[in-house]
């Protein structure tokens, strides 16, 4: 989409759906690229653009191949960015090794020419939380959960790890508890 104004730097920051056909990307841009971003200027497929903070850009749209395709498949982007030459490094969070294959497996199907550049693996501490909790806390901190203003909030958290928000809460609670406990013990 940002190929028409010529703007080969770039970083997707976020991706989340918005509906059944929509996506919603944020897209940090270079600030003298920011400038001359409008809808007309972008795509047609671009539903709805919003700018913040001067390079930062909200756009909504059909969503790309890939961004659909990690979505679909239950998982989430952590970050996407543009390295050269149209070329894309992705980083996502699958909630399991089989919807990781499902990614990778459609991505080909699909003709996409890309490399694997490295996967790795939950681990689990196992000192202070319970093993749920530290999924739960690894999983909101990794999606931005804390972060300000939040990358996700507790629905759409509690939607991808497929509990209901008032578990999520809880779990979250009480995991925040235990950490805080373990800090500010006295021997």
């Amino acid at each position: 989409m940002l190929d028409s104004l010529k703007i080969k730097q770039f970083k997707i920051s976020d991706v989340r759906e918005s509906g059944k056909s929509s996506v919603r990307h944020l897209v940090e841009l270079l600030p003298e690229h920011a400038e001359g971003v409008s809808v007309g200027s972008i795509s047609k497929r671009v539903k709805r653009l919003k700018i913040q903070r001067g390079r930062n850009i909200w756009v909504e749209s059909e969503g790309c191949d890939v961004c659909n395709t990690i979505l679909s498949h239950g998982s989430f982007l952590v970050s996407g960015r543009s390295i050269k030459d149209y070329k894309l490094v992705y980083s996502f969070i699958a909630p399991n090794f089989d919807a990781y294959m499902g990614v990778v497996s459609a991505l080909r199907e699909k003709g996409f020419k890309f490399r694997v550049l490295k996967v790795g693996r939950f681990r689990l501490k196992g000192e202070v939380l319970t093993e749920r909790q530290e999924r739960v806390l690894w999983l909101a901190l990794k999606m931005g959960f804390f972060e300000y203003p939040k990358r996700i909030n507790m629905a759409e958290l509690s939607q991808k790890i497929g509990i209901s928000p008032s578990n999520l809460s809880e779990i979250i609670r009480r995991g925040i508890r235990r950490l805080l406990e373990h800090y500010f013990k006295t021997s």
